[in-house]
């Protein structure tokens, strides 16, 4: 749903210019510092990105799914760390308590996350709990007015640098699977919260990820999502439905630049006397790109409209986050092919933009979680129930 049909793409022509204007130039500055400047994060608040996600009420877009979608495949088609920066406050960061929070919660946290300036995250991936998430072993023990909490989170995105953060942990150790997890806020600052060092990884320079460890930490319990213990594990599933498709956005930006900067090169790199782009095989590579990259596209717009409609959409959100990330990692495939020698070599952005984007078929439920997850809802929707 775009609330003012007449507005609305003027705002996106705006980021647009934003984008390859002011973010595009600084990437390979990024890449080599590892860490988005303190100005562009001043810039990128300026503009509003944080609160894309945020009801307005607290200071923020209240974008409908549907305006974000779209706003994110502008945003993601400059580097990944970029998105990252903003990514968590505009998606997983945040909408635990948009979704669940009490009224209190809200007021007091959505407006700094809002305006940026507390960066939030999502603690819910353990050493022992991946994909499994429900086999989290975080506890959180009742201890008068607090919870204690102890335990460790790992492949956390920007918790290096959040201020807030949405902890799932075990509060009933008798309950099996997701019926004994409750979600907490804890604050940056609070006596026992630690993160690690920024993980060594494969792409997505610029992009803090590391763990999360609790020894002994007094969370207070006014600070349940929601108020009450054992919903965590719901409102995680909220959060990610809505992401999973935001996800999915995010993945087709990445692709759509990928195939812009390779439309450019193969018009302009000769061989055998005339121009890449005359040769049918590279006619048949970019065909192949734009048909999946606008396949995606409208399967995301499509599940962002029906979940603004009130429609369940966890089966097609599943859907998006699986076909986005896989096609964008088949268009990363082609167009580093496309480059030829110079797809291999670091001048060149494309081969970052290949390291970066292969992990969108890792976080957020690999694509095998994402198959299982189709295969099942496709078969209950059939009448038929299979076994585990």
């Amino acid at each position: 749903m775009i609330r003012d049909p007449e507005g609305f793409p003027q705002f996106l022509d705006s980021l647009r210019r934003y984008v390859r204007e002011q973010l595009a130039p600084r990437e390979a500055e990024v890449a080599r510092l590892d860490e988005v400047p303190q100005d562009l994060v001043a810039g990128m608040a300026a503009q509003g990105l944080f609160g894309y996600s945020i009801p307005e009420q607290y200071g923020g877009a209240g974008m409908t799914t549907e305006e974000l979608i779209l706003a994110a495949m502008e945003l993601s088609q400059c580097s990944v760390a970029f998105r990252a920066r903003v990514g968590t406050n505009t998606g997983i960061g945040s909408e635990a308590l948009v979704a669940d929070g009490t009224e209190a919660q809200k007021t007091r946290y959505l407006p700094l996350l809002a305006s940026g300036e507390l960066t939030g995250c999502f603690a819910l991936t353990e050493p022992q709990a991946g994909s499994d998430a429900t086999a989290l072993r975080t506890t959180a023990v009742r201890d008068g007015d607090h919870y204690v909490l102890n335990g460790e989170k790992c492949f956390i995105t920007n918790a290096p640098l959040a201020g807030l953060f949405t902890v799932m942990a075990r509060t009933d150790m008798q309950a099996p699977g997701a019926k004994g997890i409750t979600a907490f806020i804890v604050e940056r600052g609070t006596p026992g919260l630690s993160t690690g060092q920024p993980y060594d990884k494969m792409g997505q320079a610029g992009s803090p990820v590391s763990a999360v460890h609790f020894q002994d930490c007094r969370v207070p319990a006014a600070n349940i999502i929601g108020g009450q213990e054992g919903m965590g594990f719901k409102t995680a599933m909220k959060v990610l439905n809505k992401q999973r498709i935001h996800l999915a956005a995010l993945c087709i930006g990445p692709a759509i630049r990928m195939l812009d900067d390779t439309l450019r090169f193969v018009a302009e790199r000769q061989q055998f006397g005339k121009p890449l782009m005359d040769f049918q095989l590279i006619q048949a590579m970019l065909a192949d790109c734009q048909t999946e990259i606008q396949a995606a596209r409208a399967l995301v717009l499509q599940t962002a409209r029906e979940r603004d409609a009130g429609v369940d959409v966890t089966l097609n959100a599943s859907i998006c986050k699986y076909f986005a990330s896989e096609m964008c990692g088949r268009v990363a495939d082609r167009c580093v092919q496309m480059h030829g020698g110079y797809g291999y070599i670091a001048d060149h952005g494309i081969e970052r933009f290949y390291r970066d984007v292969r992990l969108f078929r890792l976080y957020e439920g690999t694509s095998q979680i994402h198959q299982l997850t189709i295969a099942r809802h496709t078969l209950n929707q059939a009448g038929y129930t299979p076994g585990r």
